[in-house]
């Protein structure tokens, strides 16, 4: 089988995106999706995702992470809405949908603003975090998490099925400035650590501002730099969430799988 893709990043993130509007993977794409991301026998990624048709909205977004399995993945829809937008199927604004629901965004030039789910709250773990941003996160505050060994550590935190019988991601946090904080992500689904990741950093500057009472956060993180803006409600949830950064097409091809 020959597959025309696309091969997108947002922040080092980066996804095989496929037009998948007159286009399957057959009804057991798993093995399909494993192939295509492996990085040494495939085109290599953190995550596969199949723009397809939906009657209510733009597009919907399927995406899968390396492994196969379905998430929410933040920087995975903004470069969606990119794709989309490369597509023609949308301009600069668009409504959505995955797996964790209804999405809208905004794009201009390479730059997407995604609102995001709502929270509802922020759980305590022992001495750190816990929030799930359309996919789980745990996260911990350490001091230079530049030279934190976030990949030994976080897969002890991903694979304690005693917390967390499905797993876990894991995001590592230090303060930069009152505004600004550096993330470091292990990524349940690719199973080491990812160069940024969308959801993670959302739930990290969700937990930061809310310590630091601060509504809008810079993020750095080893793939680029993101913000994350929200408002807090009365009841303590998190609402009018947006992720915005970059999102880049970085090349395309043809490839034959078996």
């Amino acid at each position: 089988m020959d597959i025309n893709f696309y091969k997108y990043q947002g922040t080092g993130n980066d996804f095989i995106m496929i037009d998948g509007r007159s286009f399957s993977l057959g009804p057991d794409p798993i093995p399909y999706i494993q192939q295509l991301c492996h990085r040494k026998f495939g085109i290599g990624a953190d995550g596969l995702i199949l723009i397809q048709t939906h009657e209510d909205y733009d597009f919907e977004m399927c995406y899968y992470n390396a492994d196969g399995s379905q998430s929410m993945c933040g920087n995975g829809a903004r470069c969606a809405v990119a794709f989309a937008s490369f597509l023609g199927i949308i301009e600069h604004e668009t409504s959505f949908l995955a797996i964790d629901g209804a999405h809208t965004a905004t794009i201009s030039g390479n730059s997407v603003a995604l609102r995001m789910g709502d929270v509802k709250e922020i759980k305590t773990v022992d001495q750190d975090f816990f929030a799930n941003t359309g996919s789980p996160h745990h996260m911990r505050f350490v001091n230079k998490v530049e030279e934190y060994d976030v990949v030994s550590t976080g897969r002890q935190i991903r694979n304690d099925s005693e917390k967390y019988p499905e797993g876990t991601n894991v995001n590592f946090i230090s303060t930069l400035s009152p505004d600004t904080i550096m993330v470091r992500t292990y990524e349940r689904g690719v199973e080491d650590e990812t160069l940024s990741c969308g959801t993670g950093v959302t739930a990290c500057a969700l937990v930061y501002g809310e310590q630091k009472q601060k509504n809008n956060i810079n993020i750095q993180t080893p793939g680029g730099n993101l913000q994350v803006s929200f408002e807090k409600s009365e009841d303590g949830s998190f609402q009018e969430i947006v992720l915005t950064g970059p999102a880049d097409q970085v090349f395309t091809g043809t490839i034959s799988v078996n």
